[in-house]
């Protein structure tokens, strides 16, 4: 683990749905400091524990899962996202899930998110860690943990910078 014992996340913030243009999630996201995933549900539900359930009988167990997976991370975790122009942005949680209900969120399903703080401006390819560039490498649109120690670390240099 890093140094700081902070963990680091792939947040792809695309949906599963191929109606929806690649990179509309990440550009909501950057926009209005959210980290999220996709899995619109039919209601708005009123707890994490409602929506896990609505989940698995909406979408299936494995998108429950996730959706748990992802609340369960604790504020001031890693997250790094790529844009549609394939530029690499650096973030940290800040908050707890929420469902997102308003028309936009739906729009790109971006509706299972947490607050984030992404920094002003993308990082230079360069600089990023090449756990997190593999990663991404290996395509998906899943939440995923980087487990890479060298990768948390350069993350955590590059977020002090």
């Amino acid at each position: 683990m890093a140094s700081d014992d902070v963990p680091l996340f792939r947040a792809p913030m695309r949906s599963r749905d191929d109606g929806i243009a690649d990179g509309a999630g990440v550009e909501r996201g950057l926009r209005n400091g959210l980290c999220g995933m996709g899995g619109r549900l039919r209601s708005t539900p009123s707890s994490l524990v409602e929506a896990i359930d609505a989940a698995a009988a909406q979408h299936d167990h494995r998108v429950a899962r996730r959706l748990e997976r992802f609340a369960e991370v604790p504020d001031g975790v890693y997250v790094w996202t790529r844009d549609v122009d394939g530029h690499y942005w650096l973030g940290r949680l800040g908050g707890p899930w929420r469902y997102d209900d308003a028309e936009e969120a739906h729009s790109v399903d971006l509706v299972h998110v947490r607050d984030c703080l992404w920094r002003s401006e993308p990082t230079d390819r360069s600089s990023v860690p090449a756990a997190v560039r593999a990663t991404f490498a290996r395509g998906g649109r899943n939440w995923q943990r980087i487990r890479s120690e060298i990768g948390a670390d350069e993350t955590a240099e590059l977020w002090t910078r």
